[in-house]
């Protein structure tokens, strides 16, 4: 399947729960990034914020979210982390977990530079709920590459999704949603055709 982009264009920022410095240092953190699921389960409870916790309760919908990972195979194994923190979050806000829509490739974006972020896209396949709400899970904002695709995978089959939350990455990642200073800004620096 060709990667599906949409724009972020009102998409609230994802909500980030822990330092990067912490996570990584955590003495399960090797182990659940290798696929342990034990691990991963312990980090993830070590490392969820209550304070986040609550602004994902506070994510508008009709219904219930449905909460689905960006769980990928990392060259070292399925990286465990982000279906652990969806069955994590899914048992504390009583949401359901979608388990079954999973990272089709192998795209080795842990430690990656940009370039290689670009170059390697991840793919995403599954049976996707039609006009249902979806939550974004994973482990860690770089660029924002991976959930810009699990996210575009699940608008294109025709559901809706209404926010993302990661355990860890840069607070500057959050916001996928360019507001209007920034793209004033791209376009005085590098001119109208910048759009196309």
């Amino acid at each position: 399947m060709t990667v599906k982009r949409y724009p972020w264009h009102g998409s609230p920022s994802l909500i980030i729960h822990a330092e990067e410095r912490g996570v990584k240092s955590h003495s399960s953190y090797t182990a659940a990034k290798a696929g342990e699921p034990a691990s991963a389960f312990d980090l993830v409870r070590n490392m969820v914020s209550e304070k986040c916790l609550a602004q994902l309760c506070e994510l508008h919908s009709d219904q219930k979210p449905i909460l689905v990972s960006a769980h990928a195979v990392e060259y070292s194994g399925v990286n465990a982390i982000p279906q652990a923190m969806a069955e994590y979050l899914g048992s504390r806000l009583r949401w359901p977990v979608e388990s079954l829509i999973v990272q089709t490739n192998v795209v080795g974006h842990t430690g990656a530079d940009g370039f290689s972020r670009l170059a390697r896209q991840a793919e995403f396949d599954g049976a996707v709920s039609e006009n249902a709400c979806y939550v974004l899970v994973d482990d860690f904002i770089g660029q924002g590459g991976t959930l810009a695709n699990l996210r575009g995978f699940l608008l294109h089959c025709g559901a809706r999704v209404i926010g993302g939350t990661v355990l860890t990455g840069k607070p500057y990642s959050a916001m996928l949603s360019s507001d209007e200073q920034q793209i004033v800004h791209l376009l005085e620096k590098h001119g109208p055709d910048l759009e196309t």
